[in-house]
């Protein structure tokens, strides 16, 4: 199948390139770290990703290993991937990520308190967080598969929003459904309305079983269509995947690639 070549490549600069595993360990960091670093040599004609993505306590390990310019590290925090912790905890170890040098801090909204409706404690965690870890940004996971309604995933994005989330992102990847377009579409349009309200410019994250390049594209379709291009910028875009990016390269290259 032919693809469009520049959005494909789009695509591709906006991977956060993601390993969430308990089976990860330094040295498999440490690899993912240097297949970034070595990119730029092995595919010239390309875009770099994004970001790496990784938990916590891999943050000092990537920071070390990671040379290659543009690439930010991102981590997941506050209890990730349920949240089902104390607020201390969450502020501290997001903190600790960003004192060891994580650039982005993605956190999952606290569904216990907004499917009980305590909307003021879930946005004041978030608010909480984004203070506790000054210039880095943060991303705030929805787990919009959780949540029952557009009203509600509506809702959920303007909590995050309003209390100080530079990305909203549709799920953790961790539990199903994951990312969905209905899903994508109702975060676009609050993003966009935030946007006419302040002239704050909100990124928005799909992540979760984003695998082939048909799926990458509809998510780039969403985006370009309801926020327009200036928003198809990593600055502002991004897709959490660990398979997407050789499937990207493969279809840009008209031949299997398996380099990450």
């Amino acid at each position: 199948m032919s693809y469009p070549a520049e959005s494909l490549r789009t695509c591709l600069s906006c991977i956060d390139l993601t390993s969430l595993n308990a089976t990860d360990t330094d040295a498999k960091i440490m690899a993912m770290a240097q297949k970034a670093n070595e990119f730029p040599q092995q595919f010239p004609d390309m875009p770099q990703i994004a970001a790496l993505c990784v938990y916590p306590s891999f943050t000092s390990v990537l920071r070390k290993t990671l040379t290659v310019r543009g690439v930010r590290i991102a981590v997941t925090g506050g209890g990730f991937p349920a949240a089902q912790t104390f607020l201390s905890v969450k502020i501290q170890e997001c903190s600790m990520a960003v004192e060891e040098g994580a650039d982005e801090v993605d956190i999952v909204l606290s569904l216990n308190s907004f499917l009980s409706e305590d909307y003021a404690r879930t946005g004041d965690d978030i608010s909480a967080i984004k203070e506790a870890i000054g210039h880095a940004h943060l991303k705030v996971i929805l787990e919009s598969g959780a949540l029952a309604s557009p009203p509600l995933i509506a809702h959920a994005s303007r909590i995050a929003m309003e209390a100080g989330a530079d990305f909203i992102k549709t799920s953790t990847g961790k539990s199903e459904p994951a990312a969905t377009p209905q899903a994508a579409a109702v975060m676009c349009r609050e993003i966009l309305k935030y946007y006419q309200k302040t002239g704050k410019k909100i990124g928005f994250k799909p992540a979760g079983g984003i695998q082939t390049p048909d799926e990458a594209l509809l998510y780039y379709s969403i985006v370009s269509e309801i926020l327009g291009s200036e928003w198809l910028h990593p600055s502002l875009f991004r897709i959490g995947a660990s398979r997407l990016a050789n499937n990207l390269l493969s279809a840009l290259h008209h031949q299997t690639v398996a380099y990450f």
